[in-house]
C-alpha cells in the first residue's frame, strides 16, 4: 500500500477512485507513470477499467499515454472499450507501436475486442494490418511491394540502357571523327537498337511480374 491507509494508486486508478488517486499523487508524490511490481502503471489500470476521469487527471499530472510495461505494452493494449481507445488516440497514443513480441495494439485486441482492433487498423492500416492480411493466404508479397520492386527494376534497367547508349554514342563519334566520316547513320542505328532492346526488357519484366498469360500459363500447366 502507499503511505497512509487505503488503496494503492494502481487499485485506486482501476476502481475509478479519483479522490484517492489525487491524494496519492499530490500528497505523497506518486507518479502517474509509477510501475507496480509487475510494471503495471496507474495509466494502464485506468485505461483497462475505462475510467476517463482518472486518465484525464493522471495525464494532467504528467501521465504518459505511451508509457510501457515490461512487455512493451502501452495503456492502449489494455483497453476494453472503443471510447477509451479513441480517448487515448486523441491524446497521442501511438497505434504504430509494437511490443516485445512485435505485436501491435490492434493485433493484441483482435480476438477479444474486434471492434477496437478494427478502429485502430482503420487509422493506421500500414502499421497494424497483419502479415497474413497483407500477403494473402499464399504468403506472396502485397501488391504495393510488388509494384515498388518492379518499378525499381525498371528504373535500374532504364539507367543501364541510358549509360550504355551514351558510352556507345561517344565511341561512335570519336571513331567517326578519327576516320573523317559522318557518324549520323551509325548513331541512328544505335538509337533504334537501344529502343528495341528497351522494349524487349520491359516486356520480359512484365511477364516476370505475372502480367503475361498465354504461353507462360500453358508452360506452367504443363509443368504441373
Amino acid at each position: 500500500m502507499e503511505p497512509g491507509s487505503g488503496k494503492n494508486i494502481w487499485i485506486a486508478a482501476g476502481d475509478g477512485d479519483l479522490e484517492r488517486v489525487r491524494e496519492l499523487v499530490e500528497q505523497h508524490g506518486i507518479s502517474s507513470n509509477a510501475p507496480d511490481q509487475f510494471t503495471y502503471t496507474p495509466m494502464h489500470a485506468a485505461a483497462s477499467y475505462g475510467h476517463i476521469n482518472i486518465l484525464e487527471y493522471l495525464i494532467s499530472k504528467g501521465g504518459d499515454v505511451n508509457v510501457t510495461d515490461s512487455d512493451g505494452d502501452t495503456p492502449l493494449y489494455t483497453v476494453e472499450s472503443l471510447e477509451i481507445a479513441r480517448y487515448l488516440v486523441d491524446r497521442g497514443a501511438n497505434v504504430d507501436i509494437r511490443n516485445i513480441e512485435d505485436i501491435s495494439p490492434a493485433q493484441h485486441l483482435l480476438e477479444d475486442f474486434p471492434e477496437i482492433s478494427s478502429y485502430l487498423e482503420s487509422i493506421a492500416p500500414t502499421a497494424t494490418t497483419t502479415t497474413t492480411q497483407l500477403n494473402g493466404a499464399n504468403g506472396a508479397e502485397p501488391p504495393s511491394i510488388q509494384h515498388a520492386s518492379m518499378q525499381d527494376s525498371q528504373n535500374a534497367a532504364s539507367d543501364e540502357l541510358t549509360s550504355t547508349l551514351m558510352a556507345s554514342a561517344q565511341d561512335i563519334l570519336q571513331r567517326a571523327e578519327a576516320e573523317g566520316r559522318d557518324a549520323e547513320p551509325e548513331l541512328r542505328d544505335l538509337v533504334e537498337r537501344t529502343v528495341f532492346e528497351g522494349v524487349l526488357r520491359g516486356y520480359d519484366m512484365s511477364e516476370a511480374d505475372g502480367g503475361g498469360g498465354g504461353e507462360n500459363q500453358e508452360a506452367g500447366d504443363q509443368q504441373r
